[in-house]
């Protein structure tokens, strides 16, 4: 059975998303000439700022868009669902982001991306545009811990990309802001759950399945495996589950602050995020941490999938400085 969307055609879905977000937000967006699938803030890029260009593929709206702004990213480059942007509109995300102090990508560690991006890295050398990569790995699900190199970026994209985005706002240096990039992914911890599939505007067919009283922990989320596939648990169970592991991982102490983020995936609505985050805070409290700030919506979605994630940072001073740094973002409001 097919499933329904309110979409014109699959294969022009993305495009007319762009176009739509412009109508809606154009004091702060607009796209490079000619170039509709490279998005730059009308607020963002200054002479002598570092440039922060994020990017990959649509279908998790409002990452990475709706993070395009004044105070974190400059622009984001667009691929198609699921899919990596190609070279072209990278590039031209980095020369409209570039105020000669170089610039800065940050997206998801997946292949696509990373020599995709890589090779605008390259072309853009040749132009003296100077860029560092720094790749956000923040699903615990996707690897061990010993080889946390080879996970995947997810929801926890928010806190990471605000970290380097205030960082580049302040003034701090091309070696500054990839110091705190790093940082802030390496303090940074997702996991998340599935209930349902979602599907491609393209096939409008599933993209896995999953039995009907069923959940899979540490799902991605385009679909990949994940670490538990069982009976579907209580909000409670969930989220005890899901906080175990990265608290785990984590090993803060009594009294440290942390950055909240529970995130869902498409179809969860801020009714089962709520009564997660009511747990969350419970465990938290428990566990001698204190919330410094929490977000509760869709950040990382995936298409239409039902569930949710969790992501907690790890705050330091400076980090708490990074985070509570005002930004203006077509779907990321002032803070």
């Amino acid at each position: 059975m097919k499933t329904k969307k309110l979409i014109n055609a699959g294969d022009n879905a993305v495009d007319e998303m762009l176009e739509g977000i412009l109508c809606a937000h154009p004091d702060h967006l607009y796209a490079v000439d000619g170039m509709p699938r490279a998005i730059v803030a009308r607020h963002g890029p200054r002479q002598g700022k570092v440039g922060l260009v994020i990017g990959g593929g649509s279908g998790h709206e409002p990452t990475f868009l709706g993070f395009v702004g004044k105070g974190l990213a400059d622009a984001a480059a667009v691929g198609n669902v699921f899919a990596s942007p190609p070279p072209d509109p990278i590039i031209a995300c980095a020369t409209a982001a570039n105020g000669g102090a170089g610039v800065l990508f940050m997206y998801g560690n997946y292949a696509g991306d990373v020599m995709n991006f890589d090779m605008a890295a390259e072309m853009l050398a040749m132009d003296d545009i100077e860029v560092r990569t720094v790749l956000t790995t923040d699903d615990i699900a996707s690897a061990p811990r010993s080889q946390r190199d080879k996970r995947r970026g997810v929801a926890g994209n928010v806190f990471i990309f605000k970290a380097a985005g205030a960082a580049c706002d302040l003034g701090y240096s091309l070696d500054e802001v990839e110091r705190v990039a790093r940082h802030a992914n390496t303090r940074t911890y997702t996991m998340g759950v599935a209930l349902s599939p979602c599907s491609l505007p393209q096939t409008l067919k599933p993209n896995f399945a999953i039995g009907e009283g069923e959940m899979e922990i540490g799902m991605g989320i385009h679909g990949e495996p994940g670490v538990a596939r069982g009976a579907l648990e209580s909000a409670d169970q969930v989220a005890d589950t899901l906080l175990y592991r990265i608290l785990s991982e984590m090993q803060a102490d009594a009294g440290d602050r942390v950055a909240v983020l529970v995130n869902s995936l498409g179809s969860t609505p801020l009714m089962e995020l709520y009564i997660l985050m009511r747990r969350v805070s419970q465990r938290l409290d428990a566990a001698g941490l204190a919330i410094h700030t929490s977000l509760v919506g869709n950040y990382c979605t995936s298409l239409e999938m039902a569930g949710a994630s969790i992501t907690l940072m790890h705050l330091d001073d400076e980090l708490q400085r990074l985070i509570d740094h005002p930004c203006d973002c077509a779907m990321f409001g002032a803070r």
